[in-house]
């Protein structure tokens, strides 16, 4: 769900936007697998493995370029099996919300319900946004005690179906494993525009899984 805000130089448009193609199809294929792996923590360790890879080597990585030679991988939480939920997801009356951004304007999106869950013996809620615009694609972000300090201040994203992150359902529910929240690409260079976590997705626990604050290159 992010929008860089200026073409790389030199790059033509049809390149540009064949180069998004292949990231886009990567992290489908990526997220496929995760859904096949035998255990959450085997798809956790992959999934990592191949955001890695991607950051690293591909030309539409978040990183600026000239900091992806020297990138030595991004920074996580271990894994936390208790992290791992199974979302009811209740109807809330429709309603169109602009979503602000890190840059730029802000993005519309359509509330379509509410996930109701269980996390360290309380009962949270997180808001579920369908975006706008042709094929649409759920978007669920969210912010938390370490917003700020042990995490990206802005917020994390744990899915957004349009760019592949997709965890699937469970028994009848949705599945939200924190342990693959992750940082939108503005934390990782200003050139990048993404929507920000809005209040009814900010979490006043702290939640220590998922991916950490971006520390630059290491």
């Amino acid at each position: 769900m992010d929008v860089k805000e200026a073409s790389d130089g030199g790059a033509s448009r049809a390149a540009e936007l064949l180069s998004l193609l292949d990231w886009k199809r990567r992290v489908f294929e990526l997220y496929r697998l995760v859904r096949e792996a035998p255990s959450p923590a085997d798809a956790r360790e992959q999934w990592r493995r191949g955001r890695d890879e991607l950051f690293h080597s591909h030309p539409r990585s978040p990183l600026a370029a000239g900091g992806r030679t020297a990138f030595g991988g991004l920074e996580y939480f271990p894994y936390d099996a208790e992290a791992r939920v199974l979302a009811a997801v209740e109807p809330v009356p429709s309603e169109r919300v602009a979503i602000g951004a890190s840059a730029g304007a802000p993005v519309w999106f359509e509330r379509i319900g509410r996930a109701r869950f269980a996390l360290g013996g309380d009962e949270q809620t997180l808001d579920l946004f369908w975006l706008e615009g042709y094929g649409g694609g759920l978007f669920v972000p969210l912010a938390d005690g370490t917003s700020g300090a042990e995490t990206y201040g802005a917020g994390r994203y744990l899915l957004d179906t349009v760019k592949g992150a997709d965890l699937g359902w469970e028994r009848g529910r949705l599945v939200l494993d924190l342990n693959f929240a992750y940082n939108p690409s503005c934390a990782y260079d200003p050139r990048w525009a993404c929507p920000l976590a809005p209040p009814a997705n900010r979490l006043a626990p702290p939640v220590r899984a998922g991916e950490r604050a971006y520390q630059g290159v290491h």
